[in-house]
């Protein structure tokens, strides 16, 4: 296309850009571009393929890694202009800006049809959904310039297949095609536009990626913050559509359905469990605001009735109105923006921040949704990982649910799209039918809907259950010592920390069985007491004895764990973080031995 319009002669556009623009670089990278994105820069420029698909963890800069080889090719005068294909008109604004700051102007007002654009831009930025609506329109703008095409998040290109059409059909002609994400798995065998496949070990077809970085390398690289998941499980008590009173535990081994509805109790606006976790979490983004100033929180809901319902619980805890954002308010994207810039606390949203939004200061999240899938999940926790400052940590609040723990525990594995199932035996002949039909079943809106009307939350309540870091679950009955630890850890510094808390939990918990035995073991069945205890481990011995019958008293009589706790302070006198010596807490200990008795009586 020698004929081709071709951009005015702008030098800065051939110049190196500034490291990610500055203040987004991560630790020890300025005055260049981050490792990574240099690497697949090079790799790119040497091979000059027309479609190249980078892999990288949310956060890591892929915006950066595209901007500077458009640039590139810009200077080189390989193209003419640039197209940004984005999941939402938000992300569609955060490009234009990107860009503009990489001397690159691009309109992130065009729709399909529109026409000409101003002289004063070198591209445009459009949304799936809009290539969807008129993939002509854009097909035959691609056609007259020579058009580097961005697919961010390309995976969206399979959404739905009129999305996978349009793309194809819009950007068949690109001079040259560069596809993004963070997350090139999806659960269905839709192809995504423009990738390669290729079979694996076991003769499915993979996605191949010209250059993956993945989040354990950007973890050692000091690119991403290391991610504090706290997990809270706890009572819950709901009523079935046949009328049945149901009692489980979240967190325990349960059906799928059951814990299902375990998960909906506990995100049920009315009940105990949501303003117990919202309050820890509250506190917990108050000490890591003591090292970082302008932290932010983000809770992530269902729908936006509960988003209303938690930013109301938010407002009363801290006093202060968080910003709620939901996906069908046209003034979105401006309160994300607002947020960004501020140092509010809170902000509360449904899915407009699940995906691609930068918002670099979120350091809290809580993840109060149902919505489950390894996708959203990856996507969702990608908002509070890009890293400002070396040593910043991400704390993020969420259900004791098999599945969660399962995909938080599986952060660093790197996914690829897999198209097809292996059908292993005779068996599973019909594996690729019921999963078809499954898909079916689910699309149904009415029986959904049936099955939401039927539900009935009764109550809950919430317990802190474990910490899970890199993989591993640290417990402990004192919660308020992990939402202690200091907001400014290295990822080693971090685990070192938290399997020492691990070995001193081992220690004490074989000083108490010491303990156990010293007195089993007296003469003449001597009362079973401790004169003296003077030191921090065996005063801790003594607390988590203590805690441990209080939780046996639990699960034998149902009674809450506080309302035990504030019986056993109203008999035995004064708070428990307050009590310094044996004799309080052995008196406390019997005090539930006799509970125990005179029940079992």
């Amino acid at each position: 296309m020698t004929g081709a319009p071709r951009p005015h002669d702008d030098a800065h556009l051939t110049t190196a850009l500034t490291p990610a623009w500055p203040e987004r670089a991560a630790w020890g990278t300025a005055p260049s571009l981050r490792a990574w994105q240099t690497a697949a820069m090079k790799d790119y420029l040497e091979r000059s393929p027309r479609d190249f698909l980078a892999v990288a963890t949310p956060g890591a800069g892929k915006t950066t890694f595209a901007l500077s080889v458009a640039a590139e090719l810009i200077g080189r005068r390989v193209i003419d202009r640039v197209t940004v294909v984005a999941p939402t008109e938000h992300l569609k604004l955060q490009w234009a800006e990107a860009a503009a700051k990489a001397g690159i102007p691009i309109d992130p007002t065009y729709s399909a049809g529109k026409g000409k654009i101003s002289s004063d831009f070198l591209g445009i930025a459009v949304t799936y959904a809009g290539v969807a609506v008129n993939p002509l329109a854009l097909r035959i703008r691609t056609e007259r310039f020579r058009t580097l095409v961005i697919l961010d998040e390309v995976h969206h290109a399979g959404d739905a297949l009129s999305w996978g059409e349009g793309v194809r059909e819009a950007f068949e002609p690109a001079a040259k095609r560069l596809a993004l994400t963070g997350t090139p798995f999806r659960s269905d065998v839709n192809p995504i536009p423009f990738v390669t496949y290729a079979p694996g070990d076991d003769g499915i077809p993979r996605s191949v990626a010209d250059y993956t970085y993945g989040y354990g390398h950007a973890l050692a690289d000091h690119v991403v913050r290391p991610v504090l998941f706290l997990a809270y499980s706890g009572e819950m008590s709901w009523r079935t559509r046949a009328g049945d009173e149901i009692a489980a535990r979240l967190g325990e081994p349960l059906t799928k359905d059951m814990t299902n509805q375990a998960l909906r109790t506990a995100l049920d606006p009315a009940g105990s469990w949501i303003p117990s976790v919202l309050a820890a979490a509250d506190k917990r983004l108050t000490e890591v605001r003591r090292h970082v100033p302008d932290a932010g929180g983000l809770v992530i809901a269902t729908d936006q009735e509960s988003a209303r319902a938690y930013a109301k619980t938010l407002r009363a805890i801290t006093g202060e109105a968080p910003t709620v954002v939901l996906s069908d308010e046209k003034a979105a994207s401006k309160k994300i923006t607002a947020f960004t810039s501020s140092d509010t606390r809170w902000m509360v949203a449904v899915r407009m921040v699940s995906e691609g939004v930068d918002v670099p200061r979120l350091a809290v999240g809580v993840f109060a949704t149902t919505i489950a899938t390894p996708l959203f999940f990856a996507q969702a926790i990608g908002r509070f990982v890009r890293a400002r400052n070396r040593g910043e940590t991400a704390s993020i609040f969420l259900p004791s649910v098999p599945v969660l723990l399962g995909h938080a525990s599986e952060m660093e594995v790197e996914r690829d799209h897999v198209l097809g199932r292996r059908i292993t035996d005779e068996d599973d002949i019909f594996a690729a039918e019921n999963d078809l039909l499954a898909q079916a079943e689910a699309g149904e809106g009415a029986s959904d809907e049936l099955d939401g009307a039927s539900f009935e939350a009764l109550g809950s309540e919430a317990t802190f259950d474990h910490v899970l870091f890199d993989g591993d679950q640290y417990g402990s009955e004192e919660e308020m010592d992990f939402l202690g630890i200091p907001g400014l850890l290295e990822p080693q510094q971090m685990r070192e920390l938290l399997q020492q808390r691990q070995a001193d939990g081992a220690r004490a918990q074989k000083a108490r069985e010491a303990l156990a035995q010293a007195r089993r073991g007296a003469a003449g069945g001597e009362p079973d007491t401790v004169a003296e205890v003077s030191t921090h481990e065996q005063l801790a011995v003594l607390r988590r004895e203590l805690n441990g019958l209080v939780g046996a008293w639990h699960h034998r009589t149902g009674q809450a764990h506080g309302i035990t706790h504030a019986a056993l302070r109203k008999e035995c006198g004064g708070p428990a973080a307050a009590v310094a010596n044996a004799e309080q807490l052995r008196a406390r200990i019997d005090r539930v031995r006799e509970w125990a008795v005179k029940k079992s009586g």
